[in-house]
């Protein structure tokens, strides 16, 4: 959910959280009871690097009720190696909804205390809902979990009768099986969890570091509590209109698509591609209808792929497209992609992100924060379609 533009702002000139108020936490929910405490020990997920602690920090279900059932957010910390240069506590603020702090730190939290230079604690957690915190499930059917089903791709030609029906299953299995954690699930609430962590942590204010999503709470966190806010980044930020927020996401998804694109088709058409058989074509400009004319045959026609039971269709080539936008790195695998598709003897693998069903409590995060944070409008079914094909056709790489 980016605009692949990334802008770094200080919380000085970081207009976006102007507009956030309608999503705004009381500032001042406390308990009356002490303060949080956290009790640290080495992390024991894999791939833990020594440095990184981990932590489990009770917040309450219901800040309306600070003193009532509390639940668990896994935090994690790698501290500053240079006490002198301490500056403060930097939280890293994944994107989603549905990033793992705890597990981004994994891989980069070293490269980035070495790029701070000692002058942060580096602090993430995962948010209720995520990975080792609290989560809740709606007990989803598996064919409603798959990527390509969570996000509303419409159905060949346009069709979204399958998405409606999707959509009421989903929301009438959520509505029985999730529970009032389910309900907790919010930015408002990640935004007041935050807030809770820093008091545990005994800092007075906070710098963070906000990707995507990330980059949304981090605002609204800002204008929540604008006196415990040191230096805040804003990267990559998406629509932070509060009335529409995942709306925003969603549609602003098909342009940014288009917006990145070009990069992906440069890379795609250069005479370097020949060595590893990737070279979609020898023009940039032949490599969007190339992939329009191959998702188009998808929908007409699903390939086989080499996970049984689960074949490449027009919806997920373009899933998979959107993934790899969001890095360089991932242009080499979607051109392979791409390759195996086109060839009439080849077998396409798919990406792992869609070759399976999202986990149960995935699944129910993803759907469970868009839906938690705002009223979405009732907008007849008439209105949904004119909509899709209007982005169909003014969006044709995303349909």
């Amino acid at each position: 959910m980016t605009t692949y533009r990334k802008t770094a702002l200080l919380l000085a000139t970081a207009t976006v959280a102007a507009a956030l108020t309608a999503t705004a936490a009381p500032a001042e929910a406390r308990s009356a009871s002490a303060g949080p405490q956290l009790d640290w020990h080495p992390c024991t997920h894999q791939g833990a690097p020594a440095a990184q602690e981990c932590a489990e920090l009770p917040v309450p279900l219901d800040y309306d009720d600070p003193d009532g059932r509390q639940i668990t957010v896994a935090v994690s910390r790698i501290r500053s190696d240079r006490p002198g240069a301490r500056r403060g506590t930097l939280v890293v603020l994944p994107g989603g909804p549905g990033g793992s702090g705890v597990q981004r730190q994994t891989p980069k939290g070293a490269a980035r205390g070495r790029e701070l230079a000692g002058a942060y604690d580096l602090v993430a957690f995962d948010p209720r809902g995520v990975g080792a915190s609290t989560t809740a499930s709606c007990d989803l059917a598996p064919e409603d979990r798959y990527l390509t089903s969570l996000r509303p791709w419409p159905g060949p030609n346009g069709e979204i009768a399958g998405n409606i029906e999707r959509s009421r299953r989903i929301a009438e299995a959520c509505a029985r099986k999730g529970g009032p954690e389910l309900r907790s699930f919010t930015t408002a609430n990640q935004v007041r969890d935050m807030d809770r962590l820093r008091e545990a942590l005994g800092e007075r204010r906070l710098s963070a570091w906000g990707t995507s999503y990330g980059a949304y709470v981090g605002a609204v966190y800002a204008q929540t509590y604008p006196r415990r806010t040191d230096r805040w980044v804003l990267d990559s930020s998406g629509d932070p209109d509060p009335k529409r927020v995942a709306r925003g996401w969603l549609a602003n998804m098909s342009q940014a698509a288009a917006d990145r694109f070009p990069d992906f088709a440069a890379w795609a058409a250069h005479p370097d591609r020949d060595a590893d058989g990737l070279r979609l074509a020898a023009d940039p400009q032949q490599v969007e209808p190339l992939v329009v004319a191959l998702a188009a045959r998808l929908d007409r026609e699903p390939r086989a792929s080499t996970t049984p039971g689960v074949p490449l269709t027009g919806n997920g080539l373009r899933q998979a497209l959107q993934n790899a936008l969001y890095s360089d790195s991932a242009f080499a695998s979607l051109a392979a992609l791409v390759k195996a598709a086109q060839d009439p003897a080849g077998t396409p693998a798919l990406p792992r992100e869609l070759a399976a069903p999202r986990p149960n409590e995935d699944a129910a995060l993803m759907v469970s924060v868009i839906c938690n944070d705002v009223a979405w409008p009732e907008t007849s079914m008439a209105a949904h379609r004119r909509a899709v094909e209007e982005d169909r056709t003014r969006h044709p790489l995303t349909a």
